[in-house]
C-alpha cells in the first residue's frame, strides 16, 4: 500500500470527496438497476451478441437513446435513422452542459472529457445545482463514475439473464424508467415557471398520445419549456 498516498492531505481530501459524490449519487443509482437490467436483456432479445449488448452500454452510455436505438435496430431500422433518433433523444444533455460551463470550463481537457462523458440525468440532478463555489471536480468524477460502474454492472446481469431467463422484459422492469425521471424532477418543481412546464407537457403528452400523434414526446417537451419560458418572462415583467 502506498502510505505517501494515504499521508498526503490533498489526496485524502480528494479521496472523501470522490466517496461523498460515490454516496451522494446512490439512491439514484440504486433505482436505475431494472433499467439497467431492461437494457441488458432488451439488446440480448433484439438479437445483438452479449459483447454488443455490453458496449452499447459502455460507449453509448444513455439508458433512454439505448433502449430507442436497441427497439429500432431490432425493428431493421437503418444506421442514419438510429443516429439521428439518439442525437435528438440526448440533445437535453446541450442543455445540461450549457448550464454546467461556468463550473467545467476552466477545468483541464481531460477532466472537461471525462466528466462531460459522465454528464447524465443523475450526474446533472446532483451537481447541476451547485454554486461554482460548491462545485467539485473530485465530487462529480465520484458521482459520475459510480453511477457509471452501476450502470455497467446491471447491463452485464440483463445480459446475462436474457440469455437464461426467458420473457425477463415481460416483468415490467420499464416502469423503472418512468420512475428514474419522476425522481429526478419532482424535486425541482418549486416555482410557477417549472410547474407550468410539467403541466403543460404532461397535458400535451396524454393527450397527443391519446390521438396517436407522431412525435408526440418531442412536441410535449418543447411545449413544456416554451410555457415554463413564457411564464418565467411574464413574472419577471410583473417585478
Amino acid at each position: 500500500m502506498d502510505t505517501e498516498f494515504i499521508d498526503n492531505p490533498e489526496m485524502t481530501g480528494q479521496a472523501k470527496l470522490f466517496a461523498q459524490g460515490a454516496l451522494a449519487i446512490m439512491p439514484l443509482s440504486i433505482a436505475v438497476l431494472p433499467w439497467g437490467l431492461l437494457a441488458g436483456s432488451f439488446a440480448i432479445d433484439a438479437g445483438l451478441n452479449p459483447l454488443e449488448s455490453q458496449a452499447m452500454s459502455a460507449v453509448l452510455f444513455a439508458g433512454s437513446a439505448q433502449l430507442v436505438a436497441t427497439g429500432m435496430f431490432k425493428a431493421g431500422a437503418g444506421l442514419i435513422s438510429m443516429l439521428l433518433a439518439t442525437f435528438f433523444i440526448t440533445s437535453r444533455h446541450l442543455l445540461y452542459s450549457v448550464t454546467m460551463r461556468q463550473k467545467i470550463s476552466p477545468l483541464p481537457l481531460k477532466w472537461r472529457l471525462c466528466l462531460g462523458f459522465l454528464l447524465t440525468d443523475e450526474l446533472f440532478a446532483i451537481c447541476g445545482q451547485q454554486s461554482e463555489k460548491q462545485f467539485n471536480r473530485w465530487y462529480a468524477l465520484g458521482a459520475g463514475l459510480s453511477f457509471y460502474l452501476v450502470w455497467n454492472l446491471a447491463t452485464f446481469v440483463g445480459i446475462v439473464g436474457g440469455s437464461y431467463i426467458p420473457d425477463l422484459n415481460g416483468l415490467g422492469l420499464d416502469f423503472a424508467v418512468a420512475a428514474t425521471f419522476i425522481a429526478l424532477v419532482i424535486p425541482h418543481v418549486v416555482s410557477f415557471p417549472v410547474v407550468m412546464a410539467v403541466l403543460v407537457s404532461l397535458g400535451l403528452s396524454v393527450t397527443l398520445n391519446f390521438f396517436g400523434t407522431e412525435g408526440a414526446l418531442m412536441i410535449s417537451g418543447l411545449g413544456g419549456m416554451s410555457a415554463g419560458y413564457c411564464a418565467e418572462k411574464l413574472g419577471g415583467r410583473k417585478e
